[in-house]
């Protein structure tokens, strides 16, 4: 199992592998029998039962009957805790913030999701997502201590150690703000800062439609354009945290502003706010269009370029095969260089369907080398809106679970 679950490096060849095993237990669907885990780990029963006992002893894991339909007596298998507490994730996109409230088996007991504005700058954005927490909290008669770890997504490059974003295209005023530090000395909990894009595709690894793959890469198309790269089991950050930065790949050179300053990048001609631009184009150009009964031009959004089309507005529908058309010309190139396995589409144009993912599996078909492209799989995210939630809680939950099992039996218990 791949150490970028572990919070810390553990010196100890019991402690690495019973953080190894903890992390085999909550990603095996289904919970995982102790004969099983010991063939995987290449471990003795005898090293396997006191590894086991000492999670038990922690309330970390519990034992219950397989749920698979066979005869005989079912086996006993292992699997996280739900009960044993509670964790957040967050998703700050640029015009969104979600919370989710879970337990340990990553079950959403809670959630709230208000429109946002990445570029009101680090202080009201972050007293927005801690008005927001509180509120979840109170709505489930729960209190901030109860909560064990936080996840938290943010739309920009990350850099890890120091709990910041560099120099992010969409996030003006947060380059160099100590987003981790600012959240933990205000809730005095353990917080874990990713990418956006880098949590949508843990997201949909761990629970999703790429559950399991090993190279996997997972385009967030919202408002902008992120990806989210999984290679041999880990994220890929980059030297400086900004792999995986698609959107502002150059797909045409005399194309519109971008964000970032440059012209013609991905996101300034397949994004959300691009196809809303295109929307408001296709009306003042006087084209026979429902978009010109859908509400003032300047409110228009991608999510009514979308409902248009489905009603088999052609305006409409030619606006997202295009943005389809050029997001497959990046991901082609994607597919080139990193020959991922799967690559998951996510983020909220992505709800668009199959009128925006139809073309780009063509165009990904079309321009991929033909060893790459036989074997990729392009599929929607399972998840839907909650790829990047997910993937926040996955890191709280790593957070949370390894320290509780770095504990002795029953320091911890609630």
């Amino acid at each position: 199992m791949s150490q970028f679950f572990w919070p810390a490096p553990f010196q100890n060849v019991k402690n690495i592998n019973k953080h190894a095993v903890l992390d085999l237990i909550r990603f095996t669907p289904g919970g995982v029998s102790r004969a099983e885990l010991a063939l995987r780990m290449d471990l003795s029963r005898a090293a396997m039962t006191a590894i086991v006992n000492d999670l038990l002893e922690n309330n970390v894991i519990r034992e219950t009957e397989s749920r698979n339909k066979q005869s005989g007596r079912p086996p006993i298998i292992l699997e996280i805790n739900p009960a044993r507490g509670f964790v957040i994730g967050i998703d700050m996109g640029a015009t969104h913030l979600t919370i989710a409230l879970t337990d340990f088996s990553a079950r959403v007991v809670d959630e709230i999701e208000i429109p946002f504005d990445i570029t009101q700058g680090p202080r009201p954005c972050l007293a927005q997502a801690e008005a927001l927490l509180t509120e979840l909290l109170e709505k489930n008669d729960m209190k901030l201590s109860q909560i064990m770890s936080i996840g938290m997504g943010v739309p920009g490059p990350i850099v890890s150690k120091e709990g910041m974003v560099v120099s992010p295209p969409i996030m003006p005023g947060w380059d160099g703000y100590p987003i981790r530090k600012d959240m933990e000395s205000k809730w005095n909990i353990p917080v874990s800062l990713n990418n956006d894009a880098e949590l949508g595709a843990l997201g949909e690894w761990a629970y999703g439609a790429g559950r399991g793959e090993e190279h996997l890469a997972y385009i967030k198309v919202g408002s902008g354009v992120g990806a989210g790269l999984l290679l041999n089991g880990q994220i890929y950050q980059g030297s400086t945290g900004s792999a995986g930065e698609i959107g502002h790949l150059t797909i045409d050179e005399n194309g519109p502003l971008c964000d970032c300053g440059s012209t013609g990048c991905l996101e300034a001609v397949s994004g959300g706010k691009a196809i809303a631009r295109q929307a408001r184009e296709a009306v003042a150009s006087g084209h026979r269009t429902l978009l010109s009964s859908m509400g003032p031009p300047e409110e228009l959004t991608a999510r009514d370029v979308a409902a248009a089309a489905r009603r088999g507005d052609l305006a409409s529908q030619q606006i997202i095969a295009k943005a389809g058309t050029y997001l497959g010309i990046a991901i082609a190139g994607m597919v080139n260089i990193f020959n991922p396995r799967v690559v998951v589409v996510g983020g909220g144009v992505a709800q668009i369907g199959d009128l925006l993912l139809q073309p780009i599996r063509d165009t990904v078909q079309r321009r991929s080398l033909v060893g790459a492209a036989k074997t990729v799989k392009i599929n929607t995210a399972v998840l839907r809106r909650r790829s990047s939630t997910m993937g926040a809680v996955v890191q709280a939950l790593s957070i949370a679970l390894h320290q509780i099992a770095e504990k002795k039996g029953g320091d911890s218990l609630p």
